[in-house]
């Protein structure tokens, strides 16, 4: 037979896909047919359809609905509506979803020669406006005869009628009026969602591309909310971007029109894991010096630095989430900050843990705002309606936000942060829009020194122009020195020559790519239980550091519950790393290891040399604020006595009379001045508020 006379002979696309839902099996039952009976039941608008199974099962027919959905997407829900009212006993409309596209296109290459084709691909939504109904069916009446008549709503405009259909009409061409709220008009739920690029998938030096999608169907409306990693699944479309005038030139703007979205539910579905990366994986973490081989993956090229590449990897692994029954949700992800020195390659060791993370988004402290870090409520061009765009940390839903130079931000953007970083959501209240929004992520930190270099005289919340309330919500805090020492200075400097004399030899223990499926498997499929023997001794750990402030009453306190909490989460992630189902010993050991050198650096109070937590939780050590409150105390009884504000010679007399030094006496009162805690009326007096 000719080929023309098999083309003629072949079976329309609506019978086909007819026996395809009607016949294929898997398993001995009827796979498609079980499932529209099952959405009818449930009272569900669609039914999803496996595109893996229409391949398999007629290929022409996958390769006609690829090429020509415009035309058979139509002809295909009705198959399905026909199937599925024949199971409700009445006409129960319903639309077939397509999963599984053989080929993702990359969002930046949807271009032309995909318009008016079925494609599929993944980004991360970043707008979403408010649901509106379309409508699909529409009431007009003559108001010649007063006939009322619909008129079906196809296609992407208003279709207003221009004949009335009434014979005995006196005057066929109306006016005709629109009733706006006939009980027989027929709407159907849309929203415009913006997705965007994903940022592991952005070539080096290019802006992210995005791209319209215009969901239809209460199923589809409101599935994906922005900060949503999705894969889209539709029709791309050649849009004019502006009503075509003869003569005029008119450029297309390309928008999808969606078949289906699926959300990416579990947090790192964006790695693909094959059967053989599983396996790889699992024999890499039965290495007994799997953690060591990790924490030199980190960053190979920058010398030494173990316990800050440490902290690093405790935020890429993170601990365990837990939801408890009364709805609270206390966080897993590890926040860690690295305050350096000029030259410390804090910016690369941050650019490092962003590309081996397998969700990520970097951002700087100058190039940020509140809103772009949070979400931003935007207006809508062309509706004039608001919407939510989301920001850097809703973004990274699920992986890790990493912010260099957070010192540089503004105050009013800084505050953004307090609470994704503690409740790990993100509210907002602006243009009649109150919404709330995920944003499960590590925050990883770095700035700079506030004078240019760490001075250790200083405590860290005066070293670093952060707030107390932000630098008391990270669980590591480390500082990066650059102190002259001959002996490291030599190795330092061997070590950067040797890479810049054989750079292809410096390679990680564990290869990058590996190491980002490495860290998705164990976020996605390790959560390790606390031990009685590692819960001991963080317990014993935590009970003995503070009896020590509990049996000396000049001690600030060490440590409070939140660094528990961080102890807790530190040993499941070194638990996380070797793949373990339950925390060890070992794991509390190095986790209090950890925290102990956090303390031992960031947590003094550096005119005691005492571990004093409230140094980073209220930016004032116990013995500072003791004194204080001595100055503050003369100041008031002066004050009383002469009736005006009190000279610095005075406060210095009588404050040396109370034990404290005239060098420290200055300073503090300078810091009490900036703080708000006492006045100065003139230069060198001061008054009690």
């Amino acid at each position: 037979m000719s080929e023309a006379g098999f083309l003629e002979e072949k079976l329309p696309v609506e019978e086909r896909f007819r026996e395809f839902l009607e016949s294929y099996e898997v398993n001995g039952r009827v796979k498609y047919k079980d499932e529209i009976r099952n959405a009818v039941a449930e009272r569900r608008a669609s039914v999803v359809v496996d595109f893996t199974d229409v391949i398999e099962f007629d290929q022409e027919l996958a390769e006609e609905i690829v090429e020509n959905p415009l035309e058979t997407l139509d002809k295909l829900d009705q198959v399905v509506t026909e199937i599925a009212s024949a199971f409700a006993n009445k006409k129960y409309p319903m639309r077939v979803r397509f999963t599984n596209l053989p080929e993702k296109v990359r969002l930046r290459d949807l271009r032309e020669r995909y318009v008016g084709k079925l494609v599929a691909f993944d980004g991360i939504v970043t707008k979403a406006t408010n649901v509106k109904g379309k409508p699909k069916k529409l009431y007009f009446r003559c108001e010649a005869c007063g006939t009322v008549f619909p008129v079906e709503q196809r296609g992407k405009y208003y279709q207003a009628p221009t004949v009335c259909p009434n014979p005995e009409c006196p005057k066929k061409t109306g006016p005709f009026t629109l009733l706006e709220n006939h009980p027989k008009n027929e709407y159907v739920d849309w929203q415009l969602l913006v997705v965007q690029e994903k940022p592991e998938e952005l070539p080096p030096g290019q802006m992210p591309r995005s791209i319209e999608v215009i969901v239809e169907g209460k199923d589809l409306v409101d599935v994906a909310r922005p900060g949503d990693r999705v894969t889209v699944i539709g029709v791309l479309e050649a849009v004019p971007n502006r009503v075509p005038k003869r003569g005029s030139m008119v450029v297309f703007d390309f928008k999808m029109i969606a078949n289906n979205i699926e959300v990416s539910q579990k947090v790192l579905e964006d790695v693909h894991l094959s059967p053989e990366d599983v396996e790889r994986i699992k024999e890499l973490s039965k290495d007994p010096w799997i953690h060591k081989s990790i924490i030199l993956s980190i960053a190979p090229a920058i010398y030494g630095h173990w316990d800050i590449k440490e902290a690093i990897a405790f935020a890429l692994f993170g601990g365990v989430p837990k939801e408890l029954e009364d709805g609270t949700r206390i966080r897993g992800d590890i926040h860690v900050l690295i305050i350096g020195d000029p030259g410390t390659a804090k910016s690369q060791l941050l650019q490092y843990a962003a590309r081996i993370a397998p969700r990520s988004v970097y951002t700087t402290g100058k190039g940020s705002t509140a809103a772009g870090l949070t979400a931003a409520v935007v207006r809508d061009n062309i509706t004039g309606e608001y919407y939510l765009e989301a920001g850097a940390l809703v973004l990274a839903d699920g992986g890790v936000a990493v912010i260099d130079e957070i010192d540089k931000m503004r105050e009013e953007d800084r505050s953004a942060i307090h609470e994704a970083m503690e409740q790990q959501t993100v509210s907002i209240a602006k243009a009649g829009i109150v919404a709330k929004l995920n944003a499960r992520c590590a925050v990883l930190a770095a700035g700079n020194p506030r004078y240019g270099r760490y001075v250790p005289e200083r405590s860290v919340a005066e070293n670093i122009n952060l707030p107390p309330s932000i630098l008391s919500r990270f669980d590591l805090i480390f500082v990066l020195r650059d102190v002259p020492d001959p002996k490291r200075d030599r190795r330092l400097v061997r070590y950067i020559l040797n890479v810049h004399k054989e750079a292809d030899k410096i390679v990680p223990e564990i290869p990058a790519d590996l190491l980002k499926k490495y860290i998705a498997y164990a976020r996605k499929s390790v959560k390790p239980k606390l031990s009685e023997a590692a819960a001991r001794i963080i317990e014993n750990f935590f009970v003995d550091l503070r009896k020590t402030a509990a049996e000396n009453p000049e001690m600030g306190v060490p440590i409070t519950a939140r660094q528990l909490e961080a102890l807790v989460r530190m040993s499941e992630a070194h638990a996380k790393m070797a793949l373990r189902s339950v925390v060890e010993e070992a794991d509390a050991i190095e986790a209090v290891r950890m925290m102990l050198a956090f303390l031992s650096t960031a947590g003094v109070d550096v005119e005691t040399g005492r571990i004093d937590i409230d140094t980073i939780y209220v930016g004032v050590s116990k013995s500072n604020r003791q004194k204080r409150l001595i100055l503050k105390d003369i100041i008031k009884e002066k004050f009383k006595e002469k009736g005006t504000c009190v000279h610095l010679k005075e406060v210095v007399r009588e404050a040396r009379k109370r034990g404290l030094n005239e060098e420290e006496i200055e300073q503090i009162l300078t810091q009490m001045v900036n703080q708000g805690e006492i006045y100065e009326p003139k230069t060198a007096c001061y008054s009690p508020l």
